[in-house]
């Protein structure tokens, strides 16, 4: 039974209170009542996150969702029940009786948002309420802060102009020179010739373009050349805009049209260029911006406070001079074969950006029940101090089997330990809030790689993820309770400013040795510049890290070599990385890339990282999106600087978010990023709502090419499944579905409708399908497909990604080897998409057609065999023969020739061996 109210019930308490504090008698919907203390003057925002706070040390707190999910009821004045929803209320103005306030959920979900949610759900291909069923306070938080994140996105998008809708749904894609070196050479005198069509008319103008020719001024002249050809009056320009034929991409902005990717890539291939004039009033937007759901929330003053700093009493981690410790209790649902004995031990390391800080320590080998059941209760003690844990520290636990393998040796029985890893999970010492863990904690465990080596080095996996397998009915459960080091308080990691402010206090090192290590800052720089590979020595380790202020000047792009000089379990040295970074000059691109990989794990490099690449352009972010979707595994939180960053870049170009879409999508079906990639699906979805229908329609078309490729795998001849595909995509529901949508591998192009008759299963391994669509622009081409299904594509977009990269890389230097690497998509697990190389050839087909597998090719590799064997022996015999001192060489080199005979008939025997597997 809930106590009575220690709140006296009088009839002016809220007008002659005898103190500045009230106390408040709280209802949570998990049936926990909290009493709560707090300021009569405090607003409703404040009175709740005190009171979330509180119950986070109180039982059945992962049953609560989301803070703003709930809104506050009392009983008034009046007797009555109201409900506030306005937050920024004060309890003075209130005043509910006895002081009860009742948490409730939300009673009115508006339709609108049940439809969003149910779309995003669809989307990301799991419902949202998982999010929920996770209890988890940092999901919900979160989830919180990317809604807020969202909904100023889609205000802005609602209050802009038809030109910024235009660059935000059809961005220009802009090279970053204007008459690159490999270009002049396809110029005449510096003019290009383009072809542009008249709108609503079938004709078309060719005209030699300048150099300095903007889109504005083109459309001028061609709407002049128009009036006069038509002796009609002209329009304004500014009610136009250039069309790219074929695409949806437009040209415009004041930009010379050369810099303009289309016009670079087709005249590197020397074709003439295509554009058309559209009309303003023509341009069909995908939603309007009174579609958008934006619910209505109030906008709280502090929303992003943090009240555990705002408490008098906590304890900053930095004074601890104790020894961290953990207690490892018990694991279950371990997967071990219930009719044999086993015994498991968990071993504990303590890590940062994958270094270990310390030795691992593990525990005592204990049996495991039938029931996968084990039980410890041991206490495991690192020998590092609380006070030099770095604030991005993770404890690392793996779970395994010693198994006692007997074998002989010499006529000898003996036995040896062999062990098998069952299952490791990871969690940051400190959670999200900067409070160091001491409560009880399970973590659901994930089953180590099959490939991964065995061996006490692998038993950690400190590059996984932190986060608790979602998968919670079928994984192991891992039992942990971490020391409060009888401190009664919250222990807290310091703030920033007293981090810098310690760093401020450490000297950097005498002036005599200061000048003697400057004299040898060439030597250390040239140490640096090595190949990263390269281990530094110790030595050269600290004496870099001693000169930092003289790389900071001369050389800062070698940050992350100076970086992997630090020595993280030193609090002095981690709180010095903090302070430098604030004078940092700006890194390029691939610094910048460098520092967001998993061995840079503190907070303050990776927002440094972060910032480096704020300033970089659209077609540098596309370039880059699939490491930066990679690294965002090395996070150890789910709010980063990271994530903010791809989603504001992706809430304001389609094109980047559309790529972030599949890029995220197509992992979901792991479940060690299942989790974050899914909470950023939701947050882009909600802040691009008129990207939604456009996305659902590619997954229903991705659906029905499935659908096709699994009723024609069982046709055994290509006729015949060729034939079944074609009637399978025949049908009515099909044609429906495959009609009118953005193509996934690039969303410039839009297909109009499918042309079964057209569409082929391709004679391979895998069956992939290849689909011809027609093109919505009546001035472009067919657009077709490759579906293929079994294979991981994302291996082919890394590969297809290097060799862009590479293309840029020469061409920048005044180099065009002509690389045309075609699109791929991998768009969920082991499923995407492919396309079509017009008039290509197999690197097969190309062997065969050169005669390099024909039987004249196995004359002249044994041939070409035969010489290099003899040349290498030769070549060996003679080096050994020249090592040898004179007298001795005489008297061995008659054995010498008997030894190249002999390898020579070896060579022959070998060739001939080869010549026989050939012909076979």
């Amino acid at each position: 039974m809930v106590p009575a109210p220690s709140c006296p019930y009088t009839w002016d308490y809220w007008t002659a209170s005898p103190s500045d504090c009230v106390d408040l008698t709280c209802l949570l919907p998990n049936s926990i009542y909290i009493p709560l203390r707090v300021s009569w003057d405090a607003t409703l925002h404040d009175v709740k996150e005190d009171l979330w706070d509180r119950a986070g040390s109180y039982p059945l707190f992962g049953m609560l969702h989301e803070m703003s999910g709930y809104v506050f009821q009392f009983v008034n004045s009046l007797a009555a029940p109201e409900e506030v929803d306005d937050e920024n209320k004060r309890l003075r103005d209130i005043k509910p009786v006895c002081g009860v306030l009742m948490i409730i959920e939300r009673s009115v979900k508006v339709p609108g948002e049940q439809l969003l949610n149910t779309q995003i759900s669809h989307l990301i291909g799991k419902g949202l309420n998982e999010f929920d069923s996770l209890r988890s306070s940092e999901v919900n938080d979160f989830r919180k802060q990317m809604r807020y994140l969202a909904e100023e996105s889609l205000m802005k998008r609602m209050q802009s102009t038809w030109l910024e809708r235009l660059r935000y749904q059809c961005p220009p894609r802009l090279a970053e020179q204007a008459v690159p070196v490999t270009l002049k050479s396809h110029l005449n005198k510096n003019c290009f010739i383009l072809v542009t069509k008249f709108a609503n008319s079938e004709c078309s103008s060719s005209l030699r373009v300048p150099i300095t020719r903007t889109p504005q001024q083109h459309i001028e002249i061609i709407l002049r050349k128009q009036a006069n050809s038509l002796n009609m009056r002209g329009e304004p320009a500014s009610n136009y805009v250039l069309k790219v034929c074929g695409r949806e991409e437009y040209l415009f902005g004041d930009f010379p049209l050369i810099q303009f990717q289309y016009i670079q890539e087709m005249l590197s291939r020397d074709l003439v260029p295509q554009v058309m004039t559209v009309s303003m009033d023509k341009l069909q937007f995908l939603t309007d911006p009174q579609d958008y759901f934006i619910p209505e929330r109030p906008r709280l003053q502090s929303e992003h406070a943090s009240t555990m700093r705002r408490r008098t009493k906590y304890v900053v981690s930095w004074d601890l001079k104790k020894n961290y410790s953990c207690g490892v209790l018990s694991v279950g649902g371990l997967n071990v074969d219930p009719g044999r004995v086993v015994e498991v031990i968990c071993q504990a390391g303590i890590f940062h950006g994958g270094k270990a800080l310390c030795e691992a320590q593990k525990t005592r080998a204990a049996p495991v029940s039938r029931e996968g059941v084990a039980q410890w209760d041991q206490e495991l003690k690192f020998p590092i101090m609380v006070h030099n844990l770095p604030r991005m520290a993770r404890l690392c636990f793996g779970i395994y089997e010693i198994i006692k393998v007997k074998s002989k040796k010499r006529g000898k029985d003996s036995s040896k330990d062999s062990i098998n890893k069952l299952a490791w999970a990871n969690t940051m010492i400190f959670d999200y809030k900067d409070q160091l863990r001491t409560d009880g904690l399970t973590l659901f465990m994930s089953t180590h790689v099959a490939d991964e080596t065995q061996g006490d080095d692998q038993l950690l996996h400190p590059l996984g993820t932190v986060l608790s397998n979602p998968n919670t009915d079928s994984c192991a459960a891992l039992q942990v309770r971490f020391s409060n080091y009888d401190c009664q308080v919250p222990i807290l990691f310091p703030k920033q400013e007293v981090v810098r402010n310690l760093a401020e206090e450490i000297e950097t090192g005498s002036p005599d040795v200061m000048a003697r290590l400057g004299r040898d800052f060439e030597k250390l720089r040239a140490t640096a510049e090595r190949d990263p590979m390269y281990e530094m020595h110790e030595q050269d380790k600290k004496n870099m890290w001693a000169l930092r202020n003289h790389f900071r000047s001369e050389a800062p792009e070698l940050l992350p070599r100076l970086l992997s000089c630090v020595e993280w379990g030193d609090r002095a040295e981690a709180a010095s990385v903090s302070r430098m970074l604030m004078d940092w000059p700006t890194l390029p691109l691939a610094s910048a890339l460098e520092l967001l990989d998993y061995a840079y794990a503190d907070a303050a490099v990776r927002s440094f990282a972060v910032k480096c690449l704020e300033k970089i352009s659209d077609e540098d972010l596309l370039l880059y999106l699939l490491q930066l979707v990679q690294a965002l595994k090395h996070e150890c939180y789910l709010m980063c600087d990271l994530s903010v960053f791809l989603l504001q870049r992706a809430f304001k170009n389609m094109i980047i978010g559309h790529y972030l879409f599949w890029h995220l999508r197509s992992e979901m079906h792991m479940p060690s990023v299942s989790v974050r990639f899914g909470l950023m699906l939701e947050a882009y979805c909600r802040g691009c709502q008129d990207h939604i229908n456009s996305l659902m329609k590619q997954i229903s078309c991705l659906d029905k090419l499935k659908w096709a490729s699994q009723c024609i795998r069982k046709k055994k001849e290509i006729s015949k499944a060729r034939s079944a595909l074609q009637q399978h995509l025949q049908e009515q529901h099909c044609i429906e579905t495959l009609s009118e949508f953005v193509s996934p591998l690039n969303p410039s192009f839009v297909c109009k409708k499918i042309k079964p008759e057209r569409c082929r299963v391709m004679d391979s391994k895998m069956r992939p399908l290849m689909v011809d669509f027609e093109n919505v622009d009546p001035n472009g081409s067919d657009i077709r497909i490759i579906l293929k299904i079994g294979d991981d594509l994302r291996q082919d977009m890394f590969t297809l990604q290097m060799l862009r990269i590479m293309d840029r890389l020469w061409k920048s230097h005044g180099y065009d080897f002509r690389l045309s690497p075609y699109n791929c998509i991998s768009m969920e697990n082991e499923v995407g998409m492919i396309e079509v190389v017009e008039e290509a050839e197999t690197v097969a087909n190309i062997q065969k057609q050169s005669a390099l597998f024909n039987a004249a090719s196995t004359i002249y590799r044994a041939t070409l065999l035969r010489k290099l064997l003899v040349y290498f022996s030769c070549t060996i015999l003679v080096h050994f023969d020249g090592d040898r001192s004179g007298h001795d060489r005489g008297s061995r080199r008659s054995r010498d020739r008997r030894q190249h005979t002999e390898a020579e008939r070896a060579v022959q025997r070998r060739l001939h061996h080869i010549q026989g597997d050939t012909a076979a």
